[in-house]
C-alpha cells in the first residue's frame, strides 16, 4: 500500500509515566501481548503510545489500553491474563466498561490477591449470588463457577452473614460405587471432594481452613450426607451437579433453611451418570426456570479463565459435537 494511503497511527497519551510503565509491562510485554493478539504494531515514545494497523484492530487496542490504564489508576494490578480477558470482553462489546467488572472485588485471599470477575457473565454470576438465595451456574470447565462461589462463601462467612459453609459433591461417578473403592469412608470420598479442598485452601491459609473444618464451621461432604438435614445460616455449594440424580437434586434443594444460600454448579457436557439415570441438573434447569427467585447463569467458552489454550480446546470439542451426527461413534 502507498504510504500516502496508509492509515495514520493511533496516538494515545498517558500522563503518569509510572502508571504507564505498569500498563506497558516489563520490557513492554503487555503491549506486545496486545499487538500479537490483534496483529497490530505498538510503539512507545515516553508517555505516548502509537498503534498502527487495521483501523478496527487499532481502535480495539486503544480502547483496551485506555481502560486498563483506568484500572491501574484505581489500584488494580494488571497481570498478563487480565489483558487476554480485557481483549475478550471489549472485542465482544466495545462499550463494555472493564472497571464495572474487574474492580468488583469478591474476596481478598490470604496472599493478598483480589478475586474479581473477569467477564460479564462472571459479573452477572456474582450479582446473582448476592441477590438470590438459590443460583445455578452452568457451563464448561474453567469458567470460575466453583471458584467464585467459594470466594463468595468465604466472604459471606467472614462478614458474619452466615455461620458456616457446606461444600458438597456427588461421590459416585462413572457408575463406580463407593463400596468398591479401598479404604474407610473418608478415604473413599476424599478423591471426589479434593477440588473443593483445593479451592478452599487457595482462599485462606491451610491452618485456618483446617481449624474451621475441625470446628464444623466449614463442612466438606458427599451429597448423601445432606439427606434429612435442614441447613440454616449456611452458604451451601453443590459442585459437579450434573452427576446428581433427579432424586438427589430435589433432596438437596429442599434442605435450604432460614438465612441460607445455595449455589449449584455443573457442566452438562460432562455427565458421568449411568445411561439409565437422568441428570438432576438438566432436569432442574428445565422445571425451575420459571421461578423468578432462582437465578440461572450460563457460561460459555468465552468465560474460561484458565490457560488460554483451554478456551480453544473447549471450542474445538463444541465444534466436533455440533458436526458429528447423533449416534455416530467418536473418531
Amino acid at each position: 500500500m502507498d504510504d500516502d494511503l496508509r492509515e495514520p497511527p493511533l496516538k494515545l497519551t498517558f500522563q503518569d509515566i509510572e502508571l504507564a510503565r505498569q500498563l506497558f509491562g516489563e520490557r513492554n510485554a503487555h503491549l506486545q501481548r496486545i499487538a500479537d493478539a490483534l496483529a497490530v504494531k505498538i510503539n512507545t515514545r515516553g508517555e505516548n503510545v502509537f498503534v498502527e494497523g487495521d483501523p478496527i484492530a487499532a481502535a480495539l487496542a486503544g480502547n483496551t489500553l485506555q481502560q486498563l490504564y483506568g484500572l491501574i489508576q484505581n489500584g488494580y494490578p494488571v497481570y498478563p491474563n487480565d489483558i487476554d480477558y480485557a481483549l475478550r470482553v471489549l472485542s465482544a462489546d466495545d462499550h463494555a466498561q472493564l472497571k464495572d467488572i474487574f474492580l468488583d472485588t469478591v474476596y481478598i485471599t490470604a496472599k493478598k490477591r483480589a478475586i474479581t470477575p473477569k467477564s460479564p457473565t462472571q459479573k452477572a454470576y456474582i450479582d446473582a449470588m448476592r441477590g438470590s438465595d438459590i443460583v445455578f451456574g452452568i457451563g464448561p470447565a474453567g469458567t470460575g463457577k466453583t471458584y467464585l462461589a467459594m470466594a463468595m462463601a468465604v466472604s459471606t462467612l467472614q462478614k458474619g452473614i452466615v455461620d458456616r459453609i457446606i461444600l458438597t459433591r456427588p461421590a459416585v461417578e462413572a457408575g463406580e460405587a463407593l463400596g468398591f473403592l479401598p479404604g474407610d469412608l473418608t478415604e473413599k470420598v476424599d478423591p471426589y471432594l479434593r477440588p473443593l479442598y483445593d479451592a478452599l485452601h487457595d482462599m485462606m491459609r491451610f491452618e485456618k481452613a483446617s481449624s474451621l473444618m475441625q470446628r464444623g464451621v466449614i463442612e466438606v461432604a458427599p451429597i448423601a450426607f445432606m439427606r434429612g438435614r435442614t441447613l440454616n445460616d449456611a452458604f451451601i455449594i453443590l459442585d459437579e451437579a450434573q452427576n446428581t440424580t433427579s432424586e438427589q437434586m430435589k433432596m438437596f434443594l429442599t434442605r435450604l433453611g432460614y438465612n441460607s444460600k445455595a449455589v449449584v454448579t455443573g457442566d452438562i457436557t460432562q455427565i458421568d451418570l449411568p445411561a439409565a439415570k437422568s441428570s438432576g441438573l438438566i432436569e432442574a434447569s428445565k422445571i425451575l426456570r420459571s421461578i423468578s427467585a432462582i437465578q440461572f447463569i450460563f457460561f460459555s467458552h468465552t468465560d474460561v479463565v484458565r490457560h488460554r489454550l483451554v478456551q480453544d480446546i473447549i471450542r474445538a470439542y463444541d465444534q466436533k459435537e455440533k458436526s458429528t451426527p447423533s449416534g455416530d461413534a467418536a473418531a
